[in-house]
């Protein structure tokens, strides 16, 4: 086994889920995921968890939109609610074999199902859990990268010195909670929130490997300005492109998207939480150099913000409540990020890399 995935296990373990002896510990993964679903159980015995495994598909997502009426996806999964409520850490391996399988589902379906589990998935963020990824084909050639290549990617990105990374986040997480709100400028964008009694949290590779970003939940009903995403997103296997969003009292009032505006559309029009800001943040993970349409990493990029329609986090003090949370990311390298009467960021760099 390549010495790195054994690395990556130790993080999962060690670092991020902090298994302690007596846990019970869920691993998913699909069977790309087969290496590093190994090593993680490997690991979680050695540090006295109890680990069982369940495979994951896209295809056999797509398997069961394609066979399920409406009521079907309504009725709400008992059993999936008992494997959640009785693990204590879970584990998401995601190394798809196909990353466009779910492309010709209907959204409505889609969403109709993330209404219906919304209580499961409520109740698993409140538990230790991280989200990972395993070097795969199907990720690479979504790179336009050699499966080599995606590997020293991967692994440039997770393989990191958290503790020390945490630091730094936690010190950029110390100076905006001082101020009240967040201003966003850069190219075609200018967009203001308010901050007042949310929480920023460092995002530290506890949950989200690999990791980088400070993030809160605006005041939903406090976002002004406009905003314009300059990178690719893969949303409900469609590619958008050139988000524009424009924003009066929290609520999008105009928008259009250079590729699949259409798509953008069905997003705002899930619910009314949808046409509402439930995240704002700051990437900081500078080992990631590109975007791979993998939002696990270009969320993260180093020298980027991303915003997300939908659903706020209870840990930032968030409101807002949507099926949907959906992460769009603009590039601030030019662009500039002030919190209150403080700059946190200019062009390129943090306060403290200006001392």
């Amino acid at each position: 086994m390549d010495s790195r995935i054994e690395h990556h296990a130790r993080i999962i373990v060690e670092w991020s889920i902090e298994i302690k002896p007596g846990d019970m510990v869920t691993i998913a993964t699909s069977p790309a995921g087969h290496d590093l679903a190994v090593a993680v159980t490997k690991e979680v015995a050695k540090a006295g968890g109890r680990p069982i495994t369940m495979m994951l598909s896209e295809e056999i997502d797509k398997a069961k939109f394609d066979g399920a009426s409406e009521e079907v996806l309504e009725l709400f999964p008992k059993h999936q609610m008992a494997i959640v409520e009785n693990s204590d850490a879970f584990v998401f391996i995601r190394s798809p074999v196909n990353t466009r399988a779910l492309a010709s589902v209907d959204p409505k379906k889609v969403m109709l199902e993330r209404k219906t589990i919304r209580e499961i998935v409520n109740l698993r963020l409140q538990k230790r859990w991280v989200l990972t990824v395993h070097p795969c084909l199907s990720l690479a050639q979504q790179a336009n990268m050699s499966l080599e290549e995606y590997q020293d990617f991967v692994y440039r990105a997770t393989l990191l010195d958290w503790k020390k990374e945490s630091k730094n986040m936690y010190l950029i997480k110390e100076h905006l909670e001082k101020h009240k709100d967040i201003r966003f400028v850069g190219p075609e964008t200018d967009l203001w929130a308010s901050t007042e009694g949310r929480i920023w949290l460092a995002s530290d590779a506890k949950h989200n490997l690999p990791s980088g970003e400070v993030f809160t939940a605006p005041v939903e009903t406090a976002v002004e300005g406009k905003i314009y995403f300059d990178i690719p997103f893969l949303q409900q296997g469609r590619v958008l492109e050139g988000v524009r969003l424009t924003f009066e009292k929290g609520e999008v009032v105009d928008y259009s998207a250079e590729k699949e505006e259409g798509t953008l559309k069905e997003i705002l029009e899930t619910d009314e939480g949808a046409r509402r800001l439930g995240e704002m943040a700051i990437g900081t993970n500078r080992g990631i150099t590109q975007y791979t349409l993998n939002m696990l990493f270009d969320e993260k990029i180093g020298d980027t913000i991303h915003c997300a329609l939908g659903n706020a986090y209870k840990d930032n003090n968030g409101t807002n409540e949507s099926a949907v949370h959906v992460d769009m990311i603009k590039t601030m390298i030019e662009g500039e990020i002030t919190a209150g009467d403080e700059v946190i960021y200019s062009k390129g760099k943090f306060f403290y890399e200006n001392e």
